[in-house]
């Protein structure tokens, strides 16, 4: 299934994946437990602080902990998931993260929370999320057609924007509102709901099969097969490369956000808060439209179009000045999450079709290693640049980086593929 063809996508009108019930359980467990792990992404270090008394630095190790696991176990885990039952390793990592966060609070209420458990249970969880994560990402082609590969993809992009939209407001909230403790409580609840939820999907469980030989290779040649083939692939390979380039300039970016709105345009934290609700409510439109945009403009031709078109408008956020002008920066904040979920969307649902159902997990953990392991490498860029040269040169550079990025697609195979090539309309 390494087809590039042009124009292999079915004409026929498809059914919405809002009428199919495991989809929306799917979507359901994805939305509630990103909305818990944003709601903690608040709770928690507000809890090490309030409580444990940890300081700037401390908390931000709290941050580091959460994103190193990517970077060490996406590999081992993409093998495992391809090894093990996905839907019940799925509510296996959501009960033990419950149990996990729950451990948080009900040391603090005994008196005996420390640091040193903070950082135990935020790693450990960490690790539960990235193995969550690739067999999330490998469980849709077995629950929608491959017609509505394109269609699932963007609504369960929607439900992420709407978690980050909902999820840290709701997380100061409640924390101001019931406490640190029981905030963190409410993230472990989230977890439980989730487990439900893919408890009670009817889909059969998918145990794929080893191809090429009769046995099971080893550990290392099989996170090697996973890799190898993303790498050796015309097409998989570019959309590596912009995942990767896109990830390391918006975290360049994502550092200097907060201040530059605050020290350069002068706004007010509750302005601050409006413009990256902004943001966060375009990537959620653009998920909910993702698959009509899609078909129009071609269901692989998205992927490099979206992010050429968006560099533009997010040229003038290096140069936005106090007071309106901080609406130049808004504009572009929504246009590069409206662009990002329409390419993640794309991006992912191409690599589900054209991957073997036998290597899915293990491209798919590929992905996550190399495209979310330089986001700790973008951030420390940024800071470096801006402090060499200035925010505003290093936000232009960002920027600059970001619309570069589409160029590994537009000199690749993908440019002259249209849709997404479809081999199994019917599954």
């Amino acid at each position: 299934m390494t087809s590039t063809g042009t124009d292999n996508a079915p004409k026929q009108r498809t059914v919405s994946v809002w009428r199919n019930r495991n989809f929306l359980l799917l979507w359901g467990s994805q939305t509630v437990n990103e909305t818990g792990a944003r709601i903690s992404g608040v709770a928690i270090p507000l809890l090490a602080t309030s409580q444990l008394g940890a300081s700037t630095f401390e908390v931000s190790a709290i941050t580091a902990l959460t994103w190193l696991p990517f970077l060490v176990f996406s590999l081992p885990a993409g093998v495992v998931v391809d090894r093990l039952p996905r839907r019940r390793l799925m509510i296996f990592c959501d009960l033990a993260r419950m149990l996990l966060i729950a451990s948080l609070p009900i040391g603090a209420l005994f008196g005996a929370a420390t640091l040193t458990q903070v950082y135990v249970v935020v790693t450990a969880t960490g690790i539960l999320t990235v193995f969550f994560n690739v067999a999330f990402r490998t469980q849709l082609p077995g629950i929608v057609e491959d017609t509505q590969l394109v269609e699932g993809n963007g609504h369960l992009s929607m439900g992420q924007s709407v978690a980050k939209l909902v999820g840290p407001a709701a997380g100061g909230v409640f924390a101001g509102a019931i406490g640190a403790l029981r905030a963190v409580l409410a993230n472990g609840a989230a977890f439980l709901v989730s487990a439900c939820l893919l408890g009670l999907i009817r889909t059969p469980e998918q145990r794929p099969t080893a191809t090429g030989s009769a046995t099971r290779p080893t550990f290392t040649a099989a996170v090697r097969e996973g890799l190898g083939f993303v790498v050796r692939h015309p097409v998989l390979r570019p959309l590596l490369a912009c995942s990767s380039a896109i990830n390391f300039f918006f975290m360049a970016m994502t550092g200097l956000q907060v201040v530059y709105l605050v020290d350069d345009l002068e706004a007010s934290p509750s302005m601050v808060g409006v413009v990256f609700s902004l943001g966060m409510a375009g990537g959620a439109l653009a998920g909910v439209f993702a698959g009509r945009i899609a078909r129009r403009i071609g269901t692989a031709r998205i992927t490099w179009v979206s992010l050429l078109a968006a560099g533009p408008l997010c040229l003038p956020i290096p140069f936005a000045r106090p007071g309106w002008g901080i609406s130049l920066f808004a504009i572009g904040l929504t246009v590069i999450s409206i662009s990002q979920v329409l390419y993640n969307t794309a991006e992912t649902s191409y690599r589900q079709q054209v991957c073997p159902p036998e290597l899915l997990a293990r491209a798919n953990a590929s992905v996550l290693w190399v495209a979310f392991g330089v986001i700790p490498f973008g951030a420390l860029f940024g800071g470096a640049v801006a402090s060499a040269f200035g925010i505003r040169t290093a936000l232009t550079v960002c920027v600059l980086g970001m619309w570069a990025s589409p160029l590994f697609l537009v000199f690749s195979p993908l440019r002259t593929i249209r849709n997404i090539p479809i081999e199994n309309p019917g599954k």
